[in-house]
């Protein structure tokens, strides 16, 4: 189970998690890290689009404490309903939602935590961060660093 932050702007329009930009190099990373998409569920901790019109576009807002809140009840339905064996938390709002408010995944980032969620926990970064990075090169040092979270991940035996 990978967790994010909330939908955007194409989720909320598709009514699906990851299907925007950030979903794309979520799933070729997933597929490079040789995880099996048909194995992978996708969800995320606040199940509404906040947003904010700038010009014609609506551009994501970060939740607030009380939208996470309110949101849990479904999150926990998901995950006693799928009892998954590996949860990975997408960025900072997945992880303190989940791991506690004082979780920060600059320092325990790919590192397998202790939970009561799953057998195997993992906080990392939110694929978008990786696609807001300043340059190239920056862009592709983020993306080896997630798919290395993603390789632990995969290395793990769920049988």
């Amino acid at each position: 189970m990978l967790i994010g932050e909330a939908p955007g702007d194409q989720e909320d329009r598709q009514g699906k998690p990851f299907v925007g930009l950030a979903g794309t190099l979520l799933r070729m990373l997933l597929n490079e890290a040789g995880i099996d998409l048909q194995q992978v569920y996708l969800t995320n901790v606040v199940k509404h689009f906040k947003w904010e019109p700038r010009g014609k576009r609506r551009i994501h807002k970060t939740p607030n404490s009380s939208q996470i809140k309110a949101c849990r009840f479904w999150l926990d339905a998901e995950i006693a309903a799928l009892k998954p064996k590996v949860i990975v938390c997408l960025g900072a709002t997945a992880a303190q939602a989940l791991l506690g408010r004082e979780f920060r995944v600059t320092q325990h980032r790919g590192e397998l935590i202790y939970s009561d969620l799953a057998p195997y926990v993992m906080a990392t970064v939110h694929p978008s961060a990786i696609l807001r990075a300043p340059d190239e090169n920056s862009r592709r040092q983020q993306e080896r660093e997630f798919l290395a979270d993603l390789k632990k991940v995969a290395a793990i035996k769920l049988n």
